[in-house]
């Protein structure tokens, strides 16, 4: 599996960058380096020395012609931030992603269109407030990889609704501690009154619904732009048929603005929910005291330095 995902993320760069010209193809991508620096000297109101840096890249390579659309996008973020006045370096991104849709015009604005989605991330993640030393997460551990069959709608380039009745979603958990906690969907081990391990925790979870898929492209001033993603997933076969109207949501929406030739200003949002992911409750005294589903929140503003490669993605 990690041998096919660097295959996959090779191909695609080699493509975005290396390949011959041909007026079919549209290809680029651009990578962004933020950070942020916090320095204190007998400060008497107390704080934190700190020092954060991230790395956002993201490459397209796009096909079109005659009545076939064929369009490509890697994204591969990390960055990391200190933490106890520069004596931890602690990750605080961490996202590898690959999304590949092929269209064959119907008619109209209409494409049919299969689109498959790779997630997972590069290194180990942890749970701080419990342990710095046992990861919660690390590479396939959890690898989403879902395939949608369906109808595409484009009006134009800066806007597409993908609508799949029939889509399988992937999860898969290929660290044996990781898959044991069952914390991802899947199955958790099964242990006897004493301790020991009797069924270990499942490594892949299958899942078969519906899904939906917006995005939008567009530039809002001469000098700042937004990139959005909805991702909308109903599983029809989940084993607790309570469950089989959830909804698993993914929205995530980036604004950039320049603020010269090579320095961007960027806001990054984005909001998870999945009913299978169990995230943990603490009390005051960070114990933790449950379990279950959670709406997840994550927001990144950065002042970075960015560089942009071959052809202007559509805007």
């Amino acid at each position: 599996m990690k041998k096919m995902m660097l295959t996959l993320v090779a191909g695609l760069m080699t493509t975005c960058m290396f390949a011959q010209t041909d007026t079919s193809w549209t290809r680029g991508g651009s990578a962004t380096l933020n950070f942020n620096q916090i320095g204190l000297t007998n400060w008497a109101a107390g704080g934190e020395n700190a020092f954060s840096s991230q790395l956002l890249t993201g490459f397209f390579a796009n096909y079109k012609k005659d009545k076939v659309t064929w369009d490509n996008y890697l994204i591969a973020n990390y960055g990391l931030i200190t933490a106890n006045n520069y004596a931890d370096i602690r990750k605080n991104d961490d996202r590898l992603e690959l999304n590949s849709k092929y269209g064959q015009y119907a008619f109209g604005d209409f494409y049919y269109a299969a689109q498959l989605n790779f997630l997972t991330q590069f290194t180990d993640g942890y749970d701080y407030l419990t342990s710095d030393v046992i990861p919660i997460s690390t590479i396939m551990a959890p690898g989403y990889l879902t395939g949608a069959l369906g109808m595409d709608w484009k009006p134009n380039d800066k806007f597409s609704l993908f609508l799949s009745p029939a889509t399988g979603k992937f999860t898969f958990v290929l660290d044996d501690s990781i898959a044991n906690a069952g914390t991802y969907g899947n199955n958790a081990a099964v242990y006897d009154e004493l301790g020991a391990l009797i069924t270990p925790g499942e490594k892949m979870r299958a899942e078969f619904g519906a899904s939906l898929i917006a995005t939008l492209a567009t530039t809002l001033s001469d000098n700042i732009s937004t990139q959005g993603r909805l991702t909308l997933f109903n599983n029809f076969t989940d084993p607790v048929k309570e469950n089989r109207g959830n909804i698993d949501v993914n929205f995530v929406n980036t604004f950039s603005m320049k603020a010269g030739k090579f320095i961007t200003l960027s806001l990054y949002l984005e909001s998870i929910y999945d009913h299978d992911i169990k995230i943990p409750t603490y009390d005051e005294n960070d114990n933790v005291i449950g379990e279950g589903p959670k709406t997840q929140w994550k927001e990144v503003f950065g002042v970075g330095l960015t560089y942009r490669l071959g052809d202007p993605k559509p805007e």
